[in-house]
């Protein structure tokens, strides 16, 4: 293990990262609250973080390897989120807030879970509420993403980088150079954010509403800079918007890209993730819909629409906006809401879950064992896109199924040793591993009332789901130590 390297390349990242603390103090001083100081400092300790890291071998020319790049995408997680508490910890305008607490928000912000344990979001400064959006836009598409894109220019290899941080069924690159890949996936995502941006604000929203809002919503993330969320406004338009880009920002960008480049929506139709992706989405709004009809929710059938298609929409993606609080609903919804962000959004998107492409692999690996068990000699293969998947694909998606129940299952019991009641304990398990946010029970508002090893125990939770268990599993096995 080359440590050296994996020292270098976290410390270069950090001083990257360091730039994030400038957009803030602008936004401060636009609004002239004070609360510039917070993220100086914040600047300069990040800084100085990340040159104490690089500068003892920043002459250290070697490559690193898949062992390397998996230890520095799992250390980098962890590293930024622990320099991302420091606005949070250094301001003066959120009071009682614990190291934990600070941790839990940060790290929420950048795997894009949307989990919060503020209150009050009204009353806090705009540069505070700016900082948090601006962690979930970068951690939507993945700072490593961006940091391909960047490393090469310093001298830094990134395709371990690119392959411990994108884990899916696919890791095929959209141009032959790896930087060029980086820099296509980050124009898509930009380009989305401008225009929800600017489609937000012709809605009715303010311009700082308007930026914050798109950064959580293309990066499927769910902080919002108001306590009621995007219920706030209460516009049946900025819904309407919302949900569109929640869907767009929940398909493979890779298909983005093919289908930019071809000018043709017709590579959407064609691939088989993005049509169960869209189907899924389609029956499980009807079954909202329906349900919420047949006890009565709403008065008009206008309403049960309009909020049983946004909150579907946004649970389903794994974004965690909302317009009503759902959790009210009659019981049997709200669980078949949280059961739905396991499948997620797509592979390669900015979404979180199983992902939706595992889920069609699973459901035609059983729809071939029932057909092997009618016909015992039938050749039956699995297909995705009209190709043959290979075994060594069906083994990895199996062995991550696997992997995710046994986490699932252990964080589970975790929370409840640490005083969680059942559903709580649940939700807060499926919320935080599917990186979707608002859970029910005494998580169904707010994270803040959780004990502090809960918290840890689902800060811990958060990073499993971003990373996709593989990741995080894989650097406690003794074989990854070994030379």
């Amino acid at each position: 293990m080359q440590l050296s390297i994996v020292s270098k390349t976290i410390g270069l990242l950090l001083m990257v990262f360091s730039l994030a603390q400038v957009p803030p103090i602008i936004v401060d001083l636009i609004y002239s609250e004070g609360e510039y100081y917070s993220f100086l400092f914040s600047f300069a300790l990040t800084v100085l973080g990340g040159l104490i890291l690089w500068w003892p071998f920043k002459d250290i020319k070697k490559d690193f390897r898949l062992r390397e790049g998996i230890l520095i995408v799992v250390c980098f997680w962890i590293v930024l989120s622990l320099f991302g508490t420091l606005p949070f910890l250094i301001t003066d305008s959120i009071s009682n807030l614990s190291f934990s607490d600070a941790f839990f928000e940060s790290m929420s912000g950048l795997t894009t879970t949307g989990a919060t344990v503020l209150s009050q979001l009204d009353d806090l400064p705009k540069s505070i509420l700016f900082y948090r959006q601006q962690l979930q836009w970068l951690g939507g598409m993945g700072i490593i993403v961006l940091a391909v894109a960047i490393l090469p220019l310093l001298g830094v290899g990134g395709m371990e980088l690119y392959h411990a941080e994108s884990s899916g069924i696919s890791k095929d690159r959209l141009t032959p150079k790896l930087r060029n890949t980086a820099i296509a996936l980050w124009k898509i995502y930009v380009s989305l954010t401008v225009v929800c941006a600017i489609a937000y604000c012709l809605s009715g929203m303010s311009i700082f509403d308007a930026i914050s809002h798109s950064f959580s919503t293309v990066a499927i993330g769910g902080f919002s800079t108001h306590d009621g969320s995007i219920g706030f406004f209460n516009s049946a338009l900025i819904e309407m918007i919302a949900m569109i880009f929640m869907f767009l920002a929940g398909i493979n960008f890779s298909l983005h890209f093919v289908a930019w480049n071809n000018r043709s929506l017709v590579d959407y139709i064609k691939d088989s993730e993005f049509k169960t992706y869209a189907m899924v989405l389609i029956c499980s709004s009807i079954i909202v819909i329906f349900a919420l009809s047949l006890n009565g929710q709403y008065d008009s059938a206008n309403e049960t629409v309009r909020y049983g298609l946004f909150q579907t929409i946004s649970i389903a993606t794994t974004t965690g906006f909302t317009s009503q609080n759902y959790s009210s609903w009659p019981a049997a919804i709200p669980f078949f809401l949280i059961t739905m962000s396991f499948i997620g959004a797509c592979v390669g998107s900015t979404g979180g879950g199983i992902k939706v492409v595992r889920i069609l692999v699973m459901f035609r690996l059983g729809m071939k064992e029932i057909h092997k068990f009618i016909r015992p000699n039938a050749q039956v293969s699995v297909k995705l896109n009209k190709s043959s998947i290979n075994e060594k694909a069906l083994v990895s998606v199996l062995g991550f199924f696997s992997l995710y129940a046994i986490s699932f299952f252990i964080i589970l019991i975790l929370l409840m040793f640490a005083g969680l009641d059942q559903v709580t304990a649940y939700s807060a398990t499926a919320a935080t591993m599917n990186n979707l946010g608002p859970g029910l029970g005494d998580v169904a508002q707010n994270y803040g009332t959780l004990s502090e090893s809960a918290k840890w125990i689902l800060s811990c939770s958060m990073l499993i789901g971003r990373l996709e268990v593989l990741t995080i599993i894989a650097i406690f096995h003794r074989a990854f130590w070994r030379q």
